[in-house]
């Protein structure tokens, strides 16, 4: 076993396009780390260079504690998994697990032995005499990772395995590559653009815009605790609510469009940097789950504290429901354009007409054109610099 490790690796191409900036990443053993980005931000260019797919243009990419910048992809020792399976339409299961061995030249006793071993940890066992056009997309899947493991590399390269998958599928097949790779206990780099898949299955997630680390923590921490506002906006589904706001005189309320929000205390102990920000623009998140509902339909009671909306439609999940709303807030959309130059990710935003989303009880009472009142919870918000698009951190 070994470890990942990306040392100020940049790449850029013949053009001058720059695909990624000095990436620092490290891959511990047996860790499960995820790649997440929107296309085109450089991801799946990262993996590459690990693999040896790509050449590196700065920086060391170190597998255990060698340096393998020069070294062909074949005496790099690593493995990968491909998006489109790559398996040999005519051999069997058990000679495509086996192929890597085969060309090894290992003896065809210790060859059988190996395949039916990584056959049956992974399922496959009724199958191995057929061949990829008579199995389900998730069985071809296996079989591109029985030929991973049965090589017992030293790392795990995984390039969107799961994406050609259906929905149902790709959710089981997550704890199936889960499972396999805690059994093996293999460093594994998985790229994704599903940051639903990210943070269900990465022991940390690495989020990239643009070429460029934007975050790399738990992936609870990603979500509570967001670094910048791209980071906010790309992780989570539904994605954070983000607005236009200011702070009022002594940090006291903060002012979402037409709305004034009381900021209690025990928010601005929470957030001490917050106080600087009196009488200033911010951005504000709110996560969809934080805006319970406290009442409907122009509901006179309703606390000032609260936050309202005009509901535009609303999606019923049986346990849950969505809540489409607008207010007079100006809507921060987050631009997951493929730039990274020095000027901060929040001119790359734009806002329009507020819009919004919440997750709100399946049995709460709601009228489409009607309010609705959010029972919304200021220490609940999240707060970045207007200008940098930075966390005001906790």
């Amino acid at each position: 076993m070994a470890r990942i490790t990306l040392d100020k690796v940049t790449k850029v191409y013949s053009n001058g396009f720059e695909a990624v900036h000095e990436l620092d990443l490290d891959v511990a053993e047996g860790e499960f780390m995820v790649l997440v980005g929107p296309s085109g931000c450089g991801k799946t260019t990262a993996l590459r260079m690990v693999a040896g797919l790509e050449a590196i243009t700065e920086g060391e990419v170190r597998i255990g504690d060698e340096v393998v910048n020069d070294m062909s992809p074949k005496d790099r020792d690593v493995a990968m998994v491909f998006q489109n399976y790559a398996l040999y339409p005519h051999m069997t299961v058990a000679q495509n697990i086996g192929f890597a061995l085969k060309l090894r030249k290992v003896k065809k006793a210790e060859i059988k032995k190996k395949v039916n071993e990584t056959a049956e940890l992974l399922g496959l066992t009724e199958w191995i005499d057929r061949k990829p056009g008579q199995l389900s997309g998730g069985q071809r899947q296996r079989v591109a990772m029985g030929r991973a493991i049965v090589r017992e590399p030293k790392v795990f390269l995984m390039d969107e395995p799961l994406s050609n998958l259906d929905a149902k599928l790709r959710v089981q097949m997550r704890s199936e590559v889960l499972r396999i790779q805690r059994r093996v206990g293999v460093a594994t780099l998985y790229v994704t653009h599903d940051q639903v898949e990210a943070m269900t299955m990465g022991d940390r997630v690495a989020v990239l815009s643009g070429g460029v680390l934007q975050q790399c923590d738990s992936p609870q921490a990603l979500y509570d605790n967001p670094t910048n506002l791209f980071v906010a906006g790309f992780m989570g589904s539904p994605a954070m609510n983000l607005y236009e706001a200011a702070i009022g005189e002594g940090a006291s309320t903060v002012l979402i469009g037409s709305q004034k929000l009381p900021i209690s205390e025990a928010a601005l102990s929470a957030r001490p940097r917050l106080r600087s920000y009196a009488n200033k623009s911010v951005v504000v998140g709110i996560r969809p789950e934080d805006l319970p509902v406290l009442a409907t339909d122009n509901s006179a009671s309703a606390p000032v504290a609260t936050f309202v909306g005009d509901v535009e439609w609303v999606e019923a999940l049986g346990s849950e429901q969505l809540v489409h709303f607008t207010c007079d807030a100006h809507q921060i959309v987050v631009s997951t354009a493929k730039d990274h130059e020095e000027e901060a990710l929040a001119e790359g935003s734009f806002a329009k007409a507020g819009e919004g989303i919440a997750r709100v009880d399946a049995r709460a009472e709601l009228t489409v054109g009607g309010q609705v009142h959010f029972n919304l919870d200021a220490s609940r918000i999240h707060f970045f610099d207007a200008t940098t698009s930075e966390a005001i951190a906790r």
